[in-house]
């Protein structure tokens, strides 16, 4: 890996008198106030005097300079390896993936390398957001391991906090494509439930009384009737774990595949074993927002992927 990164900056006459991180936010706008404040506690910052400034708080005067530390935001458990990545945008800001099946997406127990956040330290070196941590830099959301589909990654911490904000108010576009169970009737609808973690099993979330848990709301409709199930399209008004397979499999159409929320029948587990389908149905197949640094509307789309093409194609109705 690289050395950290350094950055030289000179406080002007505007910010003369005030708190030294309020100081440093207005010198570099691409550090969040908050980021700026870490790096000063940790003793990252250091005055042209070449003391350390470990006090956010302290005021500063017109002309002072003062160096800063950027540690590369990776650990042990997160090193850069050269992954394989299918880049649908990149900008100075921020960078749009169409993930694979298969691959997760920031290192956790069980999973320390081989995943997104490994390949995203490859390919952005030390330009990803420091916002979320030594093990998950530049993550703003996540998207299960299993299901394929778009995520974008912040690469400064101004990015990454309009993102973060248009996730907060649910202004994002999210819409997912799926194959489920059976055929919804309605054939368009909204699931209003709150979830949170299973009592039984603390790998599964479950539908909760309201109240308990985290509010959720998916919009789905039908796109296509197919033999004994269909394919849809859900729009996501919030973003909880596992949402879509939990609020699907709760009005009885669980995703084929779905190893926690599935309970298929026969007839789909021989078809699945048949093509070796060994993930849930479900594809982020658009994503859309505000670009948080340039203002831009931007929208984009990833088609289904060939092992759910084939899936379909194999259900459609003859």
């Amino acid at each position: 890996m690289g050395d950290d990164s350094t950055i030289e900056t000179m406080i002007d006459a505007e910010s003369a008198g005030v708190r030294l991180d309020r100081a440093l936010a207005a010198a570099l706008p691409d550090l969040s106030r908050e980021r700026l404040k870490s790096l000063i506690l940790e003793g990252h910052v250091v005055s042209g005097q070449g003391r350390v400034a470990s006090d956010p708080s302290v005021k500063v005067q017109a002309g002072q300079r003062f160096t800063l530390t950027l540690p590369l935001p990776v650990a042990a458990v997160a090193q850069a390896q050269d992954i394989p990545l299918t880049v649908v945008y990149e900008d100075d800001a921020l960078i749009v993936i169409d993930k694979p099946a298969g691959l997760v997406v920031h290192p956790a127990a069980g999973n320390l390398d081989g995943t997104l956040v490994n390949a995203l330290l490859h390919h952005c070196r030390s330009s990803l957001s420091g916002i979320g941590g030594v093990t998950r830099p530049g993550i703003v959301h996540r998207i299960d391991k299993d299901t394929s589909g778009l995520l974008v990654i912040a690469k400064t911490d101004k990015a990454h906090e309009g993102l973060a904000a248009q996730f907060k108010d649910h202004s994002i576009v999210r819409r997912y494509a799926a194959i489920v169970a059976g055929r919804p009737m309605p054939r368009s609808g909204t699931v209003d439930q709150w979830l949170g973690r299973s009592e039984r099993d603390r790998k599964k979330m479950a539908v909760q009384r309201e109240g308990r848990g985290k509010h959720a709301v998916t919009h789905y409709t039908t796109r296509e009737a197919l033999r004994d199930a269909a394919l849809v399209e859900c729009r996501l008004e919030t973003g909880r774990t596992h949402q879509v397979r939990v609020h699907m499999a709760h009005i009885g159409h669980p995703l084929l595949g779905d190893p926690l929320y599935g309970n298929a029948k026969k007839g789909f587990k021989s078809l699945l074993t048949m093509l070796k389908f060994n993930r849930q149905a479900l594809h982020a197949e658009r994503l859309g927002f505000i670009h948080p640094i340039t203002g831009e509307t931007l929208d984009f789309f990833s088609p289904i992927p060939p092992d759910m093409q084939e899936l379909l194609s194999q259900l459609r109705v003859v």
